[in-house]
């Protein structure tokens, strides 16, 4: 995956017109997303097809694109339609299912614990307690994962 493993990834929600380059990405970033394209972020346009894709990223010297297009099927992009805002935050682990042509709709995430963070992305290191976490209780952690 491009970036790292805290790089955060955005799908636009509206169709893209694949002939688009840099700066008209940039300018869809900035005005209808509402994001910085200077973050590092990775950002993720579709065309209308679903056949191809396009992902933009600052990479810390130049901005640098990745494009995709399917010879057969299309990609499974996450419903896009109830979304108010244009850009939806998705995880690396999803980003790879869409990648691998896996049907979104079919998939079902097992339940699993995660600290109390800020956006999902704080790291914790492995030294701190759980219990000195803010909103953190030994009530609230489960010891397994339930079915």
């Amino acid at each position: 995956m491009i970036g790292g493993n805290n790089t955060r990834i955005f799908i636009c929600t509206v169709d893209t017109d694949m002939r688009k380059s840099f700066d008209s990405l940039r300018g869809i970033i900035r005005g209808a997303m509402h994001l910085d394209p200077l973050s590092g972020s990775l950002f993720v346009f579709k065309n209308k097809r679903g056949d191809r894709i396009k992902c933009v990223y600052w990479d810390e010297t130049g901005f640098a694109m990745w494009y995709k297009v399917l010879q057969r099927g299309t990609f499974q992009f996450p419903n896009l339609e109830n979304y108010s805002s244009a850009g939806l935050e998705i995880d690396a682990s999803t980003m790879r299912l869409i990648l691998d042509g896996i049907d979104l709709s079919s998939i079902r995430r097992r339940p699993r614990f995660r600290p109390p963070s800020l956006n999902g992305r704080t790291h914790i290191p492995p030294e701190v307690p759980l219990s000195l976490l803010p909103g953190f209780s030994q009530d609230s952690s489960p010891d397994h994962d339930t079915p």
